[in-house]
């Protein structure tokens, strides 16, 4: 007898508007309240459905309805998850697999679902959520609990800098862009990635640094390409957020993970009130703090007796804060538990 043939699942990121994206199943996250993406969804699907807030689903529910005119998919799936700011790795890994496992059950003619990867619009690390939430994808199909029919994940991501980045790591994690399945030959987990192994169990343990600095477009190099690698390449989580964009528990979440940072980073650049209401809340908290700022004269009085790294342009700026975080690091300034 001829050995039955391997299917796969591809996995695949797309640049582009998750509502536009043609898909069987739209998947997005219910966080207590409406953000992004879901928000957007559940606007336009307020036309047909008038009460569907009331139909959003609590925390590890699930709430599936078809997309009208909403959206270019077929249906929309939302998993219900707890507060964004307790939405962490783990909780995103596990959304991840959840998808697939309520599409088994409740729309198991699925071959294409599509979903957006969570955590970096909030201020998590984009590596370390990306990674958790391909991960809790791979689960579903490792354990077999996913839509028997489905061919196809599409991970989509309205910002393109970060979508490049996104389908750089995703052929890194899975070079063939596929997953074996359902032939009973898939390989284990581990085996895709050793660094899918773990990722989302143990993230939140991991030391992180958090970043303040202006949400402006024109800073987003500096971000990405002067400060995220150096952070990463020292071996920290990279976090940041924008105190500007969000109100009430996100403001907590900013709160805490400054103060169980390792350190903190600030680009003092445009004298942006929000960084130094991050730095002072640091100093408050008794964390190190990293200054940069790319026209000295630029500081405010009450940061211009610190020591602050001068950057001309991203290459220098990533090569003096590797090294200022490396030598840190050495020191054990970088190194220990938050002070409590």
């Amino acid at each position: 007898m001829n050995p039955k043939p391997q299917l796969k699942v591809s996995i695949a990121v797309e640049q582009g508007d998750s509502l536009a994206i043609r898909a069987d199943v739209l998947a997005l996250k219910y966080a207590n309240a409406l953000y992004g993406a879901d928000r957007a969804a559940v606007r336009a699907l307020s036309g047909a459905f008038p009460d569907i807030e009331a139909r959003l689903p609590k925390p590890e529910g699930f709430y599936i309805t078809p997309a009208m005119e909403a959206a270019a998919a077929k249906q929309i799936l939302f998993i219900g998850v707890g507060p964004l700011r307790q939405f962490g790795y783990r909780e995103i890994r596990a959304f991840g697999r959840k998808v697939l496992e309520a599409l088994a059950g409740e729309a198991p003619n699925t071959r294409h679902v599509a979903l957006t990867i969570h955590g970096p619009g909030y201020g998590l690390d984009e590596s370390e959520a990306f990674e958790s939430e391909v991960a809790g994808l791979l689960d579903a199909i490792d354990s077999g609990d996913f839509p028997p029919d489905l061919d196809q994940i599409t991970i989509i991501e309205r910002n393109p800098g970060r979508s490049r980045r996104f389908a750089v790591l995703l052929d890194q994690l899975l070079p063939n862009g596929s997953r074996g399945s359902r032939s009973g030959t898939a390989q284990p987990l581990a085996e895709a990635s050793d660094r899918l192994r773990s990722v989302g169990y143990d993230s939140q343990s991991k030391p992180h640094v958090f970043v303040a600095m202006p949400f402006a477009e024109d800073m987003d190099d500096v971000f990405h390409y002067g400060i995220q690698g150096a952070v990463n390449a020292s071996g920290y989580l990279c976090e940041r957020a924008d105190l500007s964009a969000f109100t009430g528990d996100v403001i907590e979440w900013v709160k805490a993970r400054i103060a169980s940072a390792s350190l903190v980073v600030a680009d003092l650049s445009g004298a942006n009130p929000n960084v130094y209401l991050e730095v002072g809340y640091a100093w408050g908290c008794g964390r190190p703090t990293v200054l940069l700022v790319k026209d000295a004269a630029q500081l405010k009085f009450d940061v211009r007796g610190q020591r602050c790294l001068v950057y001309k342009n991203i290459m220098g700026l990533e090569h003096s804060l590797r090294s200022e975080l490396d030598g840190l690091k050495g020191s054990g300034s970088g190194n220990g538990e938050p002070d409590s």
